[in-house]
């Protein structure tokens, strides 16, 4: 797996966070220097945004369609549901904009509303009929309980292995802060266990320096999630795509067609035409 670290990985088929420069040799091997790459920082960096931002996202989406959804008895109802879906739009523009910034993932926008004509009215009609704005409410109530276990997870392992990895630099806190020669292994009545001769010290590094190692592919594997929720709920449906493919396509050919009726009309005019009148005359 270490080898396949640098890697790209981009949903859209592009090049993932490691492009052609990344490539290049290295002195050191990719599983020592991935702990300290940009990359590794940047997936952290999301991880830990996700949480305030989806808490954020799932009060607002849950208050916002619950009021609209008890109001739907009196006419408030419709313009609060169609305020909440268009902030969830709005929450899903963060969202894209967020992960092409810290995932190198490139997500096109949804299809755009569609509305026969001006005014509040087909506004809110156009909202209420999209797609999109119901798929950027349901990642908001599916990136709350992800965004808290990512979270959880790479926050430990975070802590857990730089903290053990740089143990030999601040175990001296133990005896002279708190009263006890390390960190406590084992505890009871009779006996206690602590981390605090050299070779144990050494040990605690080594585990230390195996989390720190394990923690961008840990990285990886909590962000490809993410970058799954956005690409597939935030991002242009399979048919809006389609439609968008089918109408280029048809442009194109309309315009082989023109290019050969105007191709067609020159010959006559300049072969066959010129031949009758030689003719006629």
């Amino acid at each position: 797996m270490a080898t396949e670290y640098g890697q790209g990985y981009g949903l859209d088929g592009g090049p993932g966070f490691d492009g052609s420069t990344e490539r290049r040799r290295h002195r050191l091997p990719v599983a020592l220097r991935a702990p300290v790459e940009g990359r590794t920082w940047r997936e952290f960096g999301h991880v830990l945004l996700s949480l305030p931002i989806s808490i954020l996202l799932f009060v607002y989406a849950v208050t916002m369609v619950s009021l609209g959804a008890g109001l739907l008895v009196t006419f408030l109802g419709v313009p609060v549901l169609a305020a909440a879906l268009a902030g969830c739009r709005g929450f899903g523009a963060v969202e894209r904009f967020r992960a092409r910034a810290l995932l190198d993932l490139e997500v096109a926008e949804p299809e755009p509303l569609r509305m026969r004509k001006p005014g509040a009215m087909a506004w809110m009609g156009a909202v209420l009929k999209s797609g999109a704005s119901w798929r950027a409410l349901l990642y908001a109530l599916l990136q709350l309980p992800w965004a808290v276990f990512s979270f959880a997870v790479a926050v430990n392992v975070w802590v857990l292995g730089w903290g053990l990895l740089t143990y030999p630099l601040w175990f001296w806190v133990f005896p002279m802060s708190a009263g006890q020669d390390g960190i406590q292994l084992y505890g009871d009545e009779t006996h206690r266990i602590y981390l605090d001769n050299p070779f144990e010290i050494t040990m605690t590094a080594l585990v230390g320096l195996l989390f720190t190692i394990a923690m961008p592919w840990i990285l990886r594997a909590l962000t490809m999630v993410d970058r799954l929720l956005v690409h597939g709920l935030l991002g242009p449906s399979r048919l809006a795509s389609r439609v968008v493919e089918l109408e280029s396509d048809r442009g194109v050919v309309v315009d082989t067609a023109a290019a050969d009726l105007r191709r067609i009309e020159r010959d006559l005019h300049d072969g066959a035409q010129a031949r009758l009148v030689a003719l006629a005359m």
